[in-house]
């Protein structure tokens, strides 16, 4: 019997505050990071038991569910999933999607297609080619990367978290720590939720020891994690799940249903 419990999550910023002391609040956690999109390999490989992973491979997993009450999401503007685009949303015939995130890439298509109704061709961004040299009409970007973008090339950068919120009056959800089927978390679950109270507390010195190596303003890094990213998991972001699914399902981008991204306990509350 396995007495380990295999966590991966995201190398980023913003998942941060959610592992900080996680290891130390769980002593039997086995924590490793990469990126989202591997992390959601990894879970359905059956090499993790537990992953922050993107939304819409949640949607696509089988039998998994989620720790509730938390979450990556944003109400408005996110900073770290950006389009950047040499014409206007209207114009855009080819896209270059970033090889890191899967719900960001299906956001990006839900947006072209559905608000601006654009059809464009979709092309891999992969990790470490250069952004600006991509020979597409746009590129999307996600996590520090994106951060830290410029692309002088691409007069025009879209906020995805605020395209959608403008949209759709709901908060985007982008990962979820998801749960393998006929793994039992037991009081670890109580982990997690202690981890992310703790994160959260100390996001000022997470933003200063963090800063300097992603090139960044602590201040910016600060702001981002405290103003900008959103933790929980409340009514209206399971709202907004729901919602994304729908339309991802629409495109193809996910299996159709809701129902498993709804839940009515009452110990589900906002704290921020």
């Amino acid at each position: 019997m396995r007495t380990t419990l295999r966590v991966g999550a995201v190398n980023y910023l913003n998942t941060r505050p959610l592992i900080e002391r996680l290891t130390d609040f769980a002593p039997a956690v086995e924590l490793s990071l990469a990126l989202p999109s591997r992390l959601a390999d990894r879970l359905a490989a059956d090499e993790i038991d537990v992953g922050l992973i993107p939304v819409v491979e949640y949607f696509r997993g089988a039998n998994y569910s989620f720790i509730p009450g938390i979450a990556i999401a944003s109400r408005g503007p996110v900073l770290s999933v950006t389009l950047f685009s040499r014409v206007p949303w209207a114009e855009i015939r080819s896209v270059a999607l970033d090889e890191g995130s899967r719900t960001s890439a299906a956001l990006a298509q839900i947006l072209l297609r559905k608000r601006y109704g654009v059809r464009p061709g979709v092309e891999p961004l992969p990790i470490g080619a250069s952004a600006e040299a991509a020979p597409t009409d746009a590129v999307l970007l996600i996590g520090d990367r994106a951060m830290r973008a410029c692309l002088p090339g691409h007069p025009f950068a879209y906020d995805l978290g605020q395209e959608w919120t403008d949209w759709t009056g709901l908060p985007m959800v982008y990962a979820v720590w998801a749960v393998r089927g006929g793994v039992a978390l037991g009081e670890t679950e109580g982990a997690f939720h202690r981890a992310k109270e703790y994160g959260l507390a100390r996001a000022g010195v997470i933003a200063q020891r963090e800063a300097a190596a992603l090139g960044l303003d602590p201040g910016y890094c600060r702001r981002y994690l405290t103003n900008i990213i959103r933790y929980d998991l409340g009514p209206r972001e399971l709202a907004g799940m729901a919602r994304f699914r729908e339309l991802a399902a629409e495109l193809g981008l996910a299996p159709e249903g809701t129902d498993d991204v709804r839940d009515d306990r009452p110990d589900l509350v906002e704290s921020r």
